[in-house]
Formats: structure tokens, sequence, C-alpha cells
């Protein structure tokens, strides 16, 4: 992706649906989002569980282990290390965190079509590919994460307002079939705000601070 000098490298867009959305997914949306919220979970850091039925002589057991995650040490230490940054790695961050976007829009009542593990759908989620040993300062990494501070304090009441945002266009949709669109467009910018702070803090794949501001 190639980016204007005053373009921040991290940009997100969501179509805004001009049309009527579905009324019944809508209402159902907390318990449809479930199936691929757990997919989500099983590729977005290691966990395990198991389960066990009947008594200790008759007895099934079931196991399962989610691994994945975004990748932050691996990067890291390359960054200081070897001034690099290996283009799969970015990859695998970058789609991982498309495909978080696209659960979060969903759940977030932006689109009525099912998440995609793979499809871009209407969540258009891109970050600068970086020429570590030229964009990045191999120290940088070592303190971004508390630099990014004074952002999650603002995140946490962002994310505050777009609660209450996406209760107002639950109870919007279902007597209208629409969202609000100034509603959609700041909830829109509130998952800009924070994939660009994943991008900076955790990810790494640019220096430049996250500008404090809702436009794109």
């Amino acid at each position: 992706m190639s980016v204007a000098p005053d373009e921040y490298p991290v940009r997100l867009s969501v179509d805004y649906p001009e049309r009527d959305l579905n009324r019944t997914t809508t209402f159902f949306r907390f318990f449809t989002v479930i199936p691929i919220a757990i997919v989500l979970a099983s590729v977005s850091g290691g966990s395990s569980w198991s389960f066990q039925i009947g008594n200790s002589t008759d007895e099934l057991v079931a196991t399962g282990v989610g691994a994945g995650g975004l990748l932050f040490f691996g990067p890291l230490l390359l960054i200081v290390f070897r001034q690099k940054y290996p283009r799969w790695w970015f990859d695998w961050n970058l789609n991982l965190m498309r495909f978080s976007s696209r659960v979060g829009a969903y759940f977030a009542l932006m689109d009525d079509r099912y998440p995609s593990t793979d499809e871009e759908q209407s969540v258009h989620l891109d970050i600068a590919y970086p020429d570590a040993a030229r964009d990045l300062n191999r120290w940088l990494p070592l303190v971004k994460w508390f630099l990014a501070i004074p952002h999650y304090v603002v995140l946490a009441f962002l994310w505050t307002g777009a609660i209450f945002a996406g209760v107002f266009a639950w109870f919007a949709i279902l007597f209208t079939g629409r969202y609000p669109r100034g509603l959609f467009d700041y909830i829109e910018a509130v998952l800009r705000w924070g994939n660009r702070i994943v991008a900076y803090a955790f990810i790494l794949t640019t220096d430049r601070y996250p500008p404090f501001r809702l436009s794109p």
C-alpha cells in the first residue's frame, strides 16, 4: 500500500449500507456472532480447554487448543537486532486484524452479512508494509506500548460512547431498517483509531505516532 506523505499508514473504512438491514439478525446479533467469535478466538491467542463426561472409570474427555494471535515479540526482536520485518509475519498480523475488524463491524451492526474468514467484504483495512531498516527506529519498539498510554485512556472513553451508539443503532435498525449515518461514522472512526494504536504499539509497523482524531 502506498500512502501520501501526510497520510497515516493505517487506513480503515467500512462501506455504509445504502439499504435496509436485516432486522431479524440485528435483533439476535449478540447470539449470531458467537460462532465466528469462537473462530476468531481460536486464532487470536494461545488457549486450551477440556471437559469430561462420566465417572473416573467410564468417561469421555474432550480437549481443544487454540493458538496464534498477533505477533509482537518476534517482530520486536527482529527489528531491534536485525532491522528486519519478515513479510509473512506482517501478512499474518494484517490479515488477522482484518478478520477481527470484520467481526467487530458485524457485532456493531454495521453489516448484516456474516463475517468471512478471508474475504474483504465491507471492511477495508490497509497497513503500509515497512522497510524496517529505513522506516523503523530499532529501539523505539521497546517503548511504544508505553508511549501509547494516552491513546488507551482516550480510547476507553471512545469505546464507552461506541457502546451507547451501538445500542441506539440497534433500536434504529429494528424500527427503520437503516443505520443512522452519524452513529455509523462514529463507530467506524473508533475502529480506525483502535487499529492505528495496534499497528503502532503492538505489531510495530510504523513509528508515526497515531493522531488524536476521529477523521480518516
